[in-house]
């Protein structure tokens, strides 16, 4: 394949270090694609005569037939899915093949193909986080007026709904898709026609194959065309920040789902037991979403410190580009369908999260509230009136809306029976009515809202447990 210009072969550890037909033969689909629209284009400039176009056109179908059907050779001597691809192309049609690679180099060659697959991941990788977020809006709309005890610093808060708690997920996958968008429309640029870097004396046509192969248009600079992984980059980055909030509801289930809690009983599809203790249900599927956050998040690091330091244009380190993006994109797809799975099959302890929600004295910040505009008193006195509550309540252990009106005038005279109307979880949660807050009446609006932006119906299915 060298040519000429070597007088001996490669040696065995040349031969290994330098194959990545490993690895890269994952993107035969996108090489046999580039390479019509290549030589469609090429067959339209009159660079190759129309019959030999169609010839390899042909030809390159039948190479496409033959790795759907029995997979992709490995040839370490072809070194990678290109030549892998012109070889078995040449043993078909014969010498004609050799016109195929006119005006073009394997450096914008790899470039488009690699942002052809990137860009059909991206596609996969949102249409599994609307998946995931359809799930989500279901049990939130389920569980709209299913109250929990909130958290700061893993200690009970204030009483918010699960439908709250569960719409604060799709939220951030929200974001998450959003970062995919961008992602998507910065990388959906044509290396191809850029050549080795400097661009080719052909008369090529690259806004032909620019949009034969769905691109927007053709990149400016030939340069950082054949030498950019930034579209590879952005698409690591984003999928390191879905990986970092799949990781936090994975937490969020492990927790729930542990006996202390009892919040959740995890679907038994999405969980293992012990090979020891017969009573366990081991939330393994969460915790290995937890851990891939690690390894994708490695990924990334890994391309950025291979690209940090390389100067224009290609680098044979650029060949280490693939395998961090594959290795990630596999990590993400698993961890956004178990993480699916897992929030649509989940059955929620509703009672036992509202009795959650009432020992952990979450009504206190709503005592001191009514102290404030029922009776009249700076919120710093009052805060210390409801400390005094909580302690009371604590030492007789019992909830706050427990305490006898005789207990709390105790504490202080300036308190009446209204008081107990906001000491619920109930009227905790009702009250919180602001824009974006979790009383069920803007939980259930929140919720309408993400199933007209994702096209579900009005109506949801399901109970409450």
């Amino acid at each position: 394949m060298w040519g000429g210009r070597f007088a001996e072969g490669p040696s065995a550890i040349m031969r290994e270090i330098n194959a990545s037909i490993p690895f890269d033969k994952a993107l035969w689909r996108q090489d046999i694609a580039a390479s019509k629209a290549h030589v469609a284009m090429l067959g339209a400039q009159a660079i190759v005569t129309a019959g030999d176009a169609q010839t390899i056109a042909d030809g390159l179908d039948a190479v496409a037939a033959e790795y759907e059907a029995n997979g992709v050779p490995e040839d370490w001597d072809l070194e990678d899915i290109h030549m892998t691809t012109e070889s078995r192309l040449a043993e078909l049609i014969g010498p004609v093949a050799g016109r195929l690679h006119t005006a073009r180099s394997r450096n914008d060659q790899v470039a488009t193909d690699f942002r052809l697959w990137v860009r059909e991941t991206i596609d996969q990788t949102d249409a599994g986080l609307e998946a995931l977020q359809r799930a989500l809006v279901t049990q939130a709309g389920i569980h709209a007026g299913s109250i929990m005890p909130g958290f700061t610093h893993l200690q009970t808060a204030q009483p918010v709904t699960l439908g709250h708690h569960l719409m604060a997920y799709y939220e951030m996958l929200r974001r998450d898709r959003s970062r995919l968008a961008d992602a998507r429309v910065r990388m959906n640029e044509s290396p191809l026609g850029s050549a080795a870097l400097a661009g080719t004396g052909f008369p090529i046509d690259r806004d032909a194959t620019s949009a034969a192969l769905g691109f927007d248009r053709p990149t400016a600079n030939s340069l950082d065309a054949v030498s950019d992984r930034d579209f590879a980059l952005d698409y690591l980055m984003a999928v390191s920040q879905i990986s970092l909030h799949l990781s936090r509801l994975a937490e969020e289930f492990i927790i729930w789902a542990s006996q202390p809690f009892g919040f959740v009983r995890m679907a038994d599809s999405l969980s293992t037991g012990s090979s020891i203790m017969p009573q366990k249900k081991n939330p393994d599927a969460a915790e290995l979403v937890r851990g891939h956050a690690g390894r994708i998040i490695g990924a990334a690091t890994s391309l950025m410190i291979t690209m940090k330091g390389l100067p224009l244009a290609y680098s044979k380190d650029m060949q280490d580009d693939k395998p961090p993006v594959f290795e990630a994109a596999s990590l993400i797809g698993l961890s956004i369908a178990a993480m699916t799975g897992m929030v649509a099959d989940s059955t929620f302890k509703t009672e036992r999260m509202r009795q959650a929600a009432e020992l952990g004295y979450a009504t206190a910040t709503d005592l001191a509230d009514w102290l404030v505009t029922q009776a009249d008193i700076p919120f710093r006195e009052a805060h210390h009136i409801t400390g005094a509550a909580v302690k009371l309540a604590e030492s007789k252990s019992i909830a706050l809306d427990a305490l006898s009106l005789v207990d709390l005038q105790a504490i202080d005279a300036r308190i009446d029976e209204r008081v107990f109307s906001a000491l619920s979880v109930e009227a905790s949660v009702a009250a919180r009515a602001s824009y974006g807050g979790t009383a069920p009446s803007q939980v259930s609006k929140q919720v309408a809202k993400a199933r007209a932006a994702l096209g579900l119906s009005d109506t949801t299915t399901g109970s409450q447990s």
